[in-house]
């Protein structure tokens, strides 16, 4: 196999295993088989193994002893940083965009807040919106932020918000709370903050912004991680337990 095939096989096996990932069609724990991911895309194992990798330097899978492969389960605290991460990033951008987008720039956040909204009210608070749709609609809301980061001018600031994933983890956490739908107008009200011109304001809104729902995404996923590791405490039981 030929390195230009073996990678473009990478390529294929790593964006429809994150697709299936931010999609929640794999969720927090599920174990990745790279055998059965090759057989499902009739590849071969080493594409697979490489995709895996990949998305594992990107922590959005991990490999442990005894476990395997699988969808990594994020800890409190890696949700608190992660959230911090892009509050600090996004808030700088916020305070860029005010004072240095063109008036054609800010016409255009105004309209992609307006449409993400529109796409938010057609995603139903259960588990009847397809995921396609649900993809769709994260998909466009990642876009909407980078383009407020790439409308600042500032070629590092976009690079760092991209290469921390910041965007793609926020999208990932909405995906466990698929039954929570957000504030009317919720994307609109940023960009009115954003396109104002006072880099205060729009600092403070798009704090507002990111921080929103940390809180209930911490509590979903410690119930998550509950499930499949073991509490601190009874794992000092049980080896007290032996050693007597």
């Amino acid at each position: 196999m030929s390195h230009t095939v073996r990678g473009n096989l990478t390529e294929h096996a790593y964006f429809l295993i994150r697709k299936r990932i931010l999609n929640g069609e794999l969720p927090f724990g599920a174990n990745l088989s790279r055998r059965s991911l090759a057989e499902e895309l009739n590849i071969s194992i080493v594409p697979v193994g490489d995709a895996l990798q990949k998305l594992e330097t990107e922590g959005l899978v991990e490999s442990r002893p005894r476990v395997g492969t699988r969808v990594r389960i994020p800890t409190a605290m890696a949700v608190r940083g992660h959230y911090l991460i892009r509050e600090a990033l996004e808030s700088q951008a916020a305070r860029l965009f005010a004072e240095k987008a063109s008036h054609a720039e800010r016409d255009e956040i105004k309209r992609m807040a307006s449409q993400l909204d529109v796409l938010y009210l057609m995603v139903a608070p259960d588990a009847s919106t397809s995921r396609e749709q649900l993809f769709s609609t994260h998909e466009f809301h990642m876009r909407f932020h980078m383009r407020v980061a790439q409308c600042t001018g500032c070629l590092e600031l976009s690079h760092a918000i991209d290469k921390n994933q910041v965007l793609v983890f926020n999208w990932l956490y909405d995906s466990s709370l698929r039954d929570q739908q957000s504030p009317a107008n919720w994307h609109s009200e940023l960009a009115t903050a954003l396109v104002a011109g006072d880099p205060e304001e729009a600092d403070k809104a798009m704090r507002r912004h990111t921080s929103y729902r940390m809180q209930e995404v911490m509590q979903r996923l410690d119930s998550v991680v509950g499930t499949y590791e073991p509490r601190p405490e009874a794992f000092t039981r049980k080896r007290r337990s032996r050693n007597r």
